[in-house]
């Protein structure tokens, strides 16, 4: 790896580490803001999914102007909007100011997965996509990590508003290090059009390839985000009795799991198709080990809570393989697009997940902010559902081949 590279993969997995702790930071402030502002789970859900609303609000657009400015110019600068976010979410006294400022970070951080893959994209060659975008997908995993026992750690002796403010310092030297350390790339000067940009995103959106390609990741992807975020403490406490330090070290074990699992996958990923086995046929396998771990929790396995968890973490990135799929079925210069058109559908789905999972636990009475496991069994087992569901279409032979939907999508753009 040279000099360069490992700058670019540097400075963007910082981005995403920040995204990432952003995204499940709310799972240690839950029992706080609950306390301090009297929230329900229903009302905790719509809070918390807020990140995600912005989040995919911003990716259309996002992904136009990654294609069009660039990686360094266009995360560097949002950045600053999640800072502004966080700051206004920790000096927040109303629920209405906390969701404004969840939608804000939300938007801020918008771009730093699809700017990541796009960086390493132009960086690196296409067959180390696979294991430079799990690596990426790694240290965006110990963000997971920090939202576990350290942060229950620090809330120990410093408020959760004071923990705002050190994330939004921490989020403004993110941006100045990429804006200034970063290398500039060259983007296609027969982009400069960004009507057509957009109209090629729209042919991206109609394409039946990139369902195809998308359906099992967006799916799976979107469950696990949506319960590791928010609803996973909840489960824990609720559902398998562990205390609240319990709850935050499984929760610990869970993103170290992933980290390994990204790495471990992308490095396997690349060894198989050596092998014959086809990127896109191992993350299919990868994502229905993470329906069987699910299951295994729903039904109690006989098993260590540590060893499921684990499992959870391991093969709940998996689905993040899909888009070094991506990125080989469509023209370079609209993987950008690609890229947050795949992030927008997913993160629409933790919007939805988590709001939805939140008001089913509303529907039975709270016990102290406890809610009977029959909800928690309710609402995941209708997440199980859908996925298989969605693996059902991904498994079913397909009809339209990628690469003729990229050059059309090409000639769009």
């Amino acid at each position: 790896m040279s000099s360069t590279q490992l700058r670019v993969f540097l400075l963007f997995s910082a981005g995403y580490f920040v995204s990432y702790v952003f995204r499940g930071v709310n799972l240690g402030f839950a029992p706080f803001i609950t306390r301090d502002l009297g929230l329900s789970a229903a009302d905790l859900g719509v809070l918390t999914s807020l990140y995600f609303l912005g989040f995919a609000g911003a990716q259309i657009p996002a992904g136009v102007l990654l294609d069009h400015f660039g990686a360094r110019r266009v995360t560097a600068v949002t950045l600053l909007f999640a800072a502004a976010g966080i700051w206004m979410f920790g000096a927040a006294h109303s629920l209405g100011m906390m969701m404004a400022g969840r939608l804000l970070i939300g938007v801020g951080v918008s771009v730093c997965l699809g700017a990541a893959f796009k960086a390493l994209a132009q960086h690196f060659a296409s067959a180390r996509l696979p294991l430079m975008n799990g690596l990426v997908m790694a240290i965006g995993g110990f963000g997971g990590v920090m939202v576990g026992s350290p942060l229950t750690w620090i809330l120990t002796f410093s408020s959760w508003r004071s923990v705002c403010i050190g994330l939004g310092l921490l989020t403004v030297a993110v941006a100045f290090a990429q804006w200034t350390l970063a290398p500039e790339t060259k983007e296609p000067h027969h982009q400069a059009s960004l009507g057509a940009q957009f109209q090629g995103t729209l042919h991206i959106v109609r394409s039946l390839a990139f369902w195809k390609i998308a359906s099992f990741s967006v799916v799976t992807q979107g469950v696990f985000y949506a319960m590791q975020s928010l609803w996973v403490g909840a489960w824990l406490r609720d559902v398998q009795g562990f205390d609240a330090r319990e709850a935050a070290g499984l929760v610990s074990i869970l993103g170290f799991a992933m980290m390994a699992g990204c790495v471990g996958f992308g490095a396997a990923a690349r060894s198989l198709e050596r092998r014959g086995v086809s990127l896109q046929a191992f993350c299919g396998i990868g994502m229905a080990l993470y329906v069987l771990t699910q299951l295994l929790i729903v039904f109690n396995a006989p098993l260590p809570a540590s060893l499921l968890w684990a499992a959870y973490g391991m093969f709940g990135g998996t689905g993040i393989l899909t888009y070094a799929v991506m990125a080989r079925s469509f023209p370079a210069q609209m993987i950008g697009r690609v890229n947050t058109t795949l992030t927008l559908i997913i993160f629409l789905l933790i919007f939805g997940f988590q709001i939805g999972v939140g008001a089913i636990l509303s529907h039975w009475p709270a016990n102290g902010g406890h809610y009977p496991a029959a909800a928690h069994l309710t609402a995941w087992g209708i997440l199980i559902a859908l996925q298989a569901l969605s693996a059902v279409w991904y498994v079913l032979p397909g009809r339209t081949p990628v690469r003729a939907t990229a050059r059309h999508a090409e000639q769009d753009a």
